[in-house]
């Protein structure tokens, strides 16, 4: 069902638009903490991800329980205590290209952005700004940004039993692979 509307909206937005519509349904976001306790990362590749070329605008979404940790203990607690996985399914990214007009997603090359919106995690929303590089070849778009995330400002308790584990910026790496869409 959520495929179906996902697919829906898209057609939608492609039709009112009229514009030039990529995405992907295999995004990929890694995460890493970094501490002399211990290192933390996760990768989830089944993010949505629309770009609406023209104007820039961009929105990404991943289920939280896609991510997927080396150690299975350390995905479950990353669901059931720090996330809350099922009070909160999913990470929400809108946002868009703000230098757009001195891009052509529609050459070849390679491309230097940069990207502002809001991340809405854990029931939080705030505001997020980044670099990323852009690059286009036969038709397809592929993407990578990194930025950092600060668990607090998202709401989410680290147990002070854990708190030496967790660092307070967490850095994220997104890369797309972008196909027109029909």
């Amino acid at each position: 069902m959520k495929k179906l509307l996902f697919s829906v909206v898209i057609m939608l937005t492609v039709t009112a638009a009229g514009a030039q519509v990529y995405g992907t349904r295999t995004g990929h976001i890694h995460f890493f903490s970094s501490t002399k306790m211990e290192n933390i990362e996760a990768d989830n590749h089944s993010v949505n991800v629309v770009l609406q070329v023209k104007t820039g605008t961009l929105q990404f979404s991943a289920q939280v329980k896609s991510f997927a940790f080396e150690k299975a203990l350390m995905q479950e607690h990353f669901n059931e205590n720090y996330m809350e996985s099922n009070t909160y399914p999913k990470a929400d990214f809108k946002g868009k290209i703000d230098n757009i007009a001195a891009i052509d997603l529609t050459k070849d090359g390679t491309y230097q952005g940069k990207i502002s919106g809001s991340l809405t995690m854990h029931g939080v929303t705030r505001a997020i700004t980044a670099d990323a590089q852009f690059v286009v070849a036969g038709g397809k778009i592929s993407g990578e940004s990194v930025f950092n995330v600060n668990p607090k400002d998202y709401n989410i308790a680290i147990p002070s039993a854990v708190v030496d584990k967790i660092s307070e910026n967490i850095a994220v790496t997104v890369k797309v692979n972008l196909d027109k869409m029909q």
